[in-house]
C-alpha cells in the first residue's frame, strides 16, 4: 500500500484526531481544570457507556444497517435491574441474565429485518418507543433505589489502578471491537456484507446471518451500558438515556465509518465518541447555558463532519 493510499484510508480518523486535539487545547487554554485529572477521569467515566455502544453501533452501521432502539434498551435494562435488585434477586445472576436478554431483543431485531427485509430504520424506530413504553410501564414513571451491595456498585462508581472501572470496560471493549473488525472473518464478512449484501450473499458468505448478528452486538452492549448506569447513579429509571442513540451514532459517524456500510473503523468510532464527551464537558465547565449547550454542541459535530467529508473528497479525488 502506497503512502497516498494510506493517507486516503485514515483521512477520516486523522482529521477527527487532530480536531479533538484541538479541543482539548482550547478548552484546557480557557478552564484550568478541565485537564484536570479529576476532571478527566469524571469524564471517562461519563463516557464509557456512550463508547460501549459506539463500538457495536460500528458494526451494525459498517454492513449498512442502524440502530436506534439502543437508548431505549438502555433504559429497559437500567429500569430492569433496579427492580429485581429492589425486589432482593442477588447482582450476579441480573448481570448475566440482562446482558444475555439485551443481545436475545437485539437478535429479535436483527431478524426482523435481515430476514423479514423490513428497513432496520423502522424496525429499530419501532422498538425504540416500544422498549421505552415497557420501561415506563413497569417502573410507573418512577426512579427505582438498588442497593445491591459493593460488588455492583464497583461497576460503575469503582476504580482499578486509578482508572474508573466503567473506562476500563470500555477499553476492554474498544480492543475487542478492533481486533473483530480488522483482524477476524466475522470483520471481513461485515464489511463485505456493508459493501454489497447480494455480492457477498453469491460469495458464499451467510450475509443474512451476519447482518442480523450485528444487533445483537447492540443489544448486549446497550444491556452493559444500562448496568453500568444504574450502578453509577444507584438507581434505575426508564427516562435513563434520552437521546443516547443520537450520541452514539454521532459518534461513529464523527470517526469515519460510512452510514452506506462498507467502512467501518473502531479507532475513528473512539475518537468520536471522546469528542462528543470533551465537547459537553468543555462548554459545561466554562458554564455555557445548558440551554445552548446542546445548540453548540451540534454545530460543532455538523461542522467537523463538514469539514471532514471535504477532506475526504478531495483525497478520494487526488486518489
Amino acid at each position: 500500500m502506497t503512502l497516498r493510499e494510506r493517507l486516503f484510508d485514515g483521512a477520516q480518523t486523522a482529521s477527527i484526531a487532530v480536531f479533538l486535539a484541538a479541543c482539548l487545547v482550547f478548552f484546557g487554554l480557557f478552564d484550568q481544570a478541565f485537564l484536570s485529572v479529576g476532571n478527566i477521569l469524571n469524564l471517562l467515566r461519563q463516557t464509557a457507556p456512550m463508547m460501549i455502544v459506539a463500538v457495536a453501533m460500528t458494526y451494525v452501521i459498517t454492513t449498512g444497517g442502524i440502530d436506534l432502539s439502543v437508548g431505549s434498551q438502555v433504559a429497559l435494562t437500567n429500569a430492569l435491574a433496579a427492580i429485581l435488585m429492589h425486589a432482593g434477586a442477588p447482582w450476579p445472576p441480573v448481570v448475566a441474565g440482562l446482558l444475555v436478554g439485551g443481545a436475545l431483543v437485539g437478535a429479535v431485531l436483527g431478524w426482523f429485518s435481515a430476514y423479514q427485509g423490513i428497513p432496520s430504520f423502522i424496525v429499530t424506530l419501532a422498538a425504540l418507543t416500544g422498549l421505552r413504553g415497557v420501561a415506563l410501564l413497569l417502573t410507573k414513571g418512577y426512579s427505582i433505589p438498588i442497593e445491591a451491595g459493593p460488588g455492583f456498585d464497583a461497576l460503575g462508581r469503582g476504580s482499578l489502578l486509578g482508572l474508573p472501572i466503567p473506562a476500563a470496560i470500555a477499553a476492554l471493549v474498544v480492543v475487542a471491537g478492533y481486533v473483530g473488525l480488522e483482524w477476524t472473518r466475522y470483520g471481513r464478512q461485515v464489511t463485505a456484507v456493508g459493501a454489497n449484501l447480494e455480492a457477498a450473499r453469491r460469495a458464499g458468505m451467510p450475509a443474512r446471518r451476519v447482518a442480523a448478528s450485528v444487533f445483537a452486538l447492540t443489544g448486549a452492549a446497550a444491556a452493559l451500558a444500562g448496568l453500568i448506569i444504574a450502578s453509577r447513579l444507584g438507581s434505575g429509571s426508564s427516562n435513563a438515556a434520552v437521546g443516547f442513540e443520537l450520541d452514539v451514532i454521532a459518534a461513529v459517524v464523527l470517526g469515519g465509518t460510512s452510514l452506506f456500510g462498507g467502512r467501518g473503523t473502531i479507532i475513528g468510532t473512539l475518537l468520536g465518541a471522546l469528542t462528543i464527551a470533551v465537547i459537553g464537558n468543555g462548554l459545561i465547565l466554562l458554564h455555557v447555558s445548558p440551554f445552548f449547550t446542546q445548540i453548540a454542541t451540534g454545530a460543532i459535530i455538523l461542522g467537523a463532519i463538514w469539514l471532514n467529508a471535504r477532506a475526504f473528497a478531495r483525497l478520494a479525488r487526488a486518489r
